[in-house]
């Protein structure tokens, strides 16, 4: 049967495909829309086979909240080129919408379930076989809290996501947290959410430090236990000094706004920065 412009857009907008590669699709299938979607999918399953030992360190990463829900997700390619392109950037965001709605529990799960026009890790191959670039969903993270809140940086390759233990009233102050998270890379909210082999591993490089210094044998776990209170510092949310206003810690500034507003955890998910 004659292919006309219509069955060719039609397919394009269900796979994200090429005009020309609709168009092939559906005279090889004689105009069957399910023959020719599965003919390029294998076109994109073939492409990502060949693309396999190739870096896929651009893409986009984005995140959202749905009542006590937030998740952030890094859809990864090759170039900057493709990861600036709005299909992409729309793909991505029509994974992180399918991990809102189902709220999967792994990254393996989010890539199976079930969308209008295949499975997530379907339409990621169907876009590898319309651009030619190696694609994966390289990052799910999610957490639930009374209250959550998102952030995406500016350009679309850092996003974070933050729980809260109640309902927080004035929405900037999650905001501002979020962007923290952000901007400053914390390992843990408090000091007993570091894992100890880090702990152990601060001391040692702490305590190796003095003794190159020449300080005396006596005074080494002393020294590293100073060196580790200023890691904490550094790394632990609460403890950092809060972006917007140096002279306050995160913990102060949240007190201020509310004494009982306690961050429950964070995610952060970054490329290239």
């Amino acid at each position: 049967m004659a292919v006309t412009m219509a069955d060719i857009q039609h397919l394009r907008k269900m796979t994200g495909a090429g005009m020309m590669d609709c168009k092939n699709a559906l005279n090889e299938a004689d105009g069957d829309f399910d023959k020719a979607m599965e003919i390029i999918r294998k076109k994109g399953q073939a492409v990502a086979a060949k693309r396999e030992d190739r870096e896929a360190s651009e893409g986009c990463v984005l995140a959202t909240t749905d009542g006590e829900f937030a998740a952030v997700v890094a859809l990864q390619c090759e170039t900057d080129f493709v990861a600036k392109n709005e299909e992409f950037i729309a793909l991505t965001r029509q994974i992180l919408d399918a991990a809102i709605a189902h709220k999967p529990g792994t990254l393996d799960e989010l890539l199976a379930v079930e969308l209008p026009n295949g499975t997530v890790s379907q339409l990621i191959t169907d876009k590898i076989g319309a651009t030619g670039e190696k694609m994966q969903l390289g990052f799910y993270e999610y957490l639930t809290a009374p209250y959550v809140a998102s952030y995406i940086h500016m350009g679309n390759k850092l996003a974070t996501i933050v729980g809260f233990n109640k309902v927080v009233t004035n929405e900037q102050v999650a905001r501002d947290i979020a962007m923290q998270v952000a901007a400053m890379n914390p390992i843990a909210v408090t000091p007993e959410g570091i894992p100890t082999e880090v702990k152990e591993k601060e001391l040692e490089i702490a305590r190796e430090k003095a003794r190159e210094a020449g300080k005396p044998e006596n005074l080494l776990d002393r020294i590293a236990e100073g060196a580790l209170q200023k890691f904490y510092k550094e790394s632990t949310l609460l403890q950092q000094e809060y972006v917007k206003d140096a002279k306050k810690s995160i913990e102060q500034f949240l007190k201020e706004n509310d004494k009982e507003l306690a961050v429950t955890g964070f995610k952060r998910v970054t490329l290239n920065v």
